[in-house]
């Protein structure tokens, strides 16, 4: 298993970043067939693998502001107004993602990208672990 860091620094407002290419050059370095997963260890962020630009990016935002507001219904109360809705989004749109990789190049379909979505205005620094995982190379197992 190959395993690779990325910081990010998402700002201080609602984010989509991708990180499509990042994915994209591990997986060319690893070589070979596999399993690229992709993980966010925060309690406030996920990965989503959707169409990016052409408005896509704003759509989700506002999805999101419409099924999970910033107001005070949240129980979840510390930081910024709205707050406790960041820790909720993870049910929705999970800290991970798992793409296959085929001779060193992601699988993704021709629209699709690799993007970390994070509401949370409070933490604008985050960590994506991306780890590609291959059989041995003898082909042992099948």
């Amino acid at each position: 298993m190959r395993t690779r860091l990325l910081d990010l620094h998402t700002g201080g407002s609602e984010s989509i970043t991708d990180i499509t290419q990042a994915c994209g050059d591990l997986a060319a370095e690893a070589g070979g067939d596999g399993l690229l997963h992709v993980f966010v260890p925060h309690a406030t962020a996920g990965v989503a693998i959707m169409e990016l630009g052409a408005g896509s990016d704003d759509d989700l935002l506002a999805a999101l502001r419409d099924l999970l507001p910033a107001d005070d219904r949240w129980r979840h109360r510390h930081g910024s107004p709205g707050h406790g809705r960041s820790h909720v989004m993870p049910a929705l749109i999970p800290p991970y993602a798992t793409v296959p990789v085929v001779d060193g190049r992601l699988q993704l379909g021709t629209w699709q990208s690799i993007a970390v979505v994070d509401l949370n205005v409070d933490n604008p620094d985050r960590r994506v672990r991306l780890s590609f995982l291959t059989s041995p190379p003898d082909g042992a197992g099948w």
